[in-house]
């Protein structure tokens, strides 16, 4: 029999008691002085002003803030003390956080505080965090009644009341889970970065030439003209229409396309592309949107902000000509070249003078070969992560909703 099961039997043998989370917690909304910006200070005593911001992914606590409001700020907010709980109340809804602070909330946050007499905080937080929870939440939220996570669903909560001694040793062993599976995440992240790094090396050794031996050519040299939509010349007509959110950058695929016509065609949907063009997005250029342009969308519209580079065959395989967007030499001259400070941008004719060297299509042949082993090898590690990761948060949730699931007291 394990101490959960031991401690069940001597102190709550019949079941837990439930009760809603507003019958023993003290549930508020944040609330926000205006305008604000009235209120920021600089001052050492200010209070800190506690935002979505201040948090981080995985992170259980708030435990400083970018910003700190003055007094009375404070005074219009809602002021918590360390220990109580924030819970986001719109967006990415019911992720709860302790405060490691002291510091006032605004109206994207709801707050629980004085629940200490009939809840642990750690077994607060893992019930908070659990399936079963985010569950009551969406139906909730899904119901079609409420837009967001308000106070009065927060306080309908239904939430089981061990003694308190149960709570902490459930909390001891969450925790103990939760540590497992963030070392192992971050185990798993550590090996796909340390074989994409030997898979960037290897692939720009292999993209590398001598150039007494294989000529320059510019990506202008290697393509061939593209041409732009005559709108007025096909009214009525649907095209897919690729813009930046389009491209995937983890995976370099065209996703999520809108379909446009005359009427509702954006300003930069200009560009027609065909099978195995190579699009390059040229706003903030160092994010590295590109993708090879499949069969399905052959003949379709994309952004004016992407370079359209639709390689000559005889000379370039489209395949090749992907790589070498992908090498560190384009990324290097993509980041001297590009301009403007706040929203940085590369012109066309820019990416088109980039010179590379350009070996026969044998060679090319033989260097995609490789480069395509290399490819999958990334790639099942890339797929295999994922799956592992998943697998491990699964058997994590199984044990956490059976440690936190109670017969409940029926009298």
């Amino acid at each position: 029999m394990s101490k959960i099961e031991q401690l069940i039997k001597q102190h709550c043998p019949l079941g837990v008691k439930f009760e809603e989370l507003g019958t023993i917690a003290s549930v508020q909304r944040g609330a926000s002085p205006r305008p604000i910006q009235q209120y920021i200070t600089d001052d050492e005593n200010g209070i800190p002003w506690i935002k979505i911001g201040d948090t981080k992914t995985g992170s259980k606590y708030v435990i400083d803030t970018a910003q700190k409001i003055t007094l009375d700020g404070a005074k219009k907010s809602r002021i918590l003390k360390k220990g109580d709980f924030i819970i986001s109340n719109s967006m990415s809804y019911g992720r709860p956080y302790i405060l490691g602070i002291q510091g006032a909330i605004h109206d994207g946050w709801a707050s629980i505080s004085n629940y200490e007499s009939y809840l642990n905080s750690d077994f607060l937080y893992h019930y908070l965090t659990s399936k079963i929870v985010q569950d009551y939440w969406d139906s909730k939220i899904n119901s079609g009644s409420v837009s967001n996570l308000n106070a009065d669903i927060i306080k309908s909560l239904k939430i089981p009341i061990p003694p308190l001694a149960i709570q902490k040793e459930i909390a001891t062993i969450l925790d103990k889970f939760t540590a497992l599976e963030a070392e192992l995440e971050a185990e798993l992240e550590a090996e796909l970065e340390a074989r994409s790094r030997q898979y960037d090396y290897y692939r720009n050794q292999l993209l590398s030439f001598n150039e007494d031996v294989v000529k320059l050519k510019s990506l202008d040299e290697v393509c061939l003209k593209t041409s732009n939509i005559k709108w007025k010349d096909n009214i009525g007509n649907e095209y897919k229409y690729i813009d930046l959110s389009a491209v995937n950058r983890e995976n370099n695929k065209i996703e999520e396309l809108q379909i446009i016509t005359s009427k509702n065609a954006p300003s930069r949907a200009q560009q027609i592309v065909k099978t195995d063009d190579i699009i390059f997005g040229t706003t903030r250029p160092t994010l590295k949107r590109y993708a090879v342009v499949t069969d399905d969308l052959d003949g379709q519209i994309c952004s004016t902000g992407f370079c359209v580079l639709r390689p000559n065959q005889e000379l370039v395989s489209p395949r090749f000509l992907f790589y070498i967007l992908k090498s560190i030499s384009f990324f290097n001259y993509v980041e001297n070249n590009q301009e403007g400070a706040g929203y940085p941008s590369i012109s066309n004719s820019k990416v088109k003078n980039f010179k590379y060297p350009i070996p026969s299509l044998e060679e090319q042949e033989r260097i995609l070969k490789i480069l395509d082993q290399f490819d999958a090898l990334v790639n099942d590690i890339k797929i295999g992560l994922p799956a592992e990761i998943k697998a491990r948060r699964a058997q994590y949730e199984y044990y956490r909703k059976k440690l936190l699931t109670f017969n409940r007291v029926t009298v």
